[in-house]
């Protein structure tokens, strides 16, 4: 029961952003709209940006599940693109508001998570540090995420294939390549 109500006061909020920035939502808007009292609201959530954290969190996981690989990073990252189109409005409500910060971590750890696993998975049989590793998959979920926030600025327009295509002739062998230049480095 809990996550079903979890899930309709999401909905709520995801349905009232089509319409009203989110700093302009009430917690009694989203009650309202879930037939909920204010306090179910508050049993589950401390605030909207509670809410919000959670909506990122929850939907992030179906987003790139299964797709942590250097065969289906792409995939991965394409989804991401994907979730986020999908609920364009909402991403755009929580992008040009003060919740614009749940948004960032979201792609933050969504994209660093799925870029270590790859960097991992490239590092097998290499004398690679773990904090060097982590660098590499920072490196890149920097590029990665602020590329996509530039998509979000500016309205979403082009197909993330082509995005994700595009990073992928950049990228192509290049975390191989620093995963090497730090397992010479680290035997200097």
């Amino acid at each position: 029961m809990s996550q079903t109500t979890k899930k309709a006061l999401a909905a709520s909020l995801k349905k009232l952003a089509r319409n009203k920035p989110i700093e302009k939502i009430t917690i009694i808007d989203i009650t309202d709209d879930c037939e909920v009292n204010r306090q179910t609201f508050y049993y589950h959530f401390q605030d909207i940006y509670d809410l919000v954290e959670w909506i990122f969190k929850s939907e992030s996981t179906k987003a790139i599940q299964g797709n942590k690989t250097y065969e289906t990073w792409q995939n991965g990252f394409l989804r991401v693109f994907s979730y986020v189109k999908e609920n364009k409005e909402f991403v755009t409500s929580v992008y040009h508001s003060a919740c614009k910060e749940h948004l960032v971590h979201y792609l933050y750890s969504e994209t660093f998570e799925l870029l270590l696993n790859v960097v991992n998975e490239k590092a097998e049989g290499k004398s690679v540090r773990e904090e060097d590793k982590q660098f590499i998959a920072d490196f890149y979920k920097y590029a990665f995420v602020g590329i996509l926030l530039e998509w979000v600025e500016k309205g979403m327009k082009e197909a993330p294939e082509q995005i994700v295509g595009r990073v992928n002739v950049l990228i192509q062998g290049d975390i191989t390549k620093a995963l090497e230049k730090f397992a010479s480095h680290s035997r200097i």
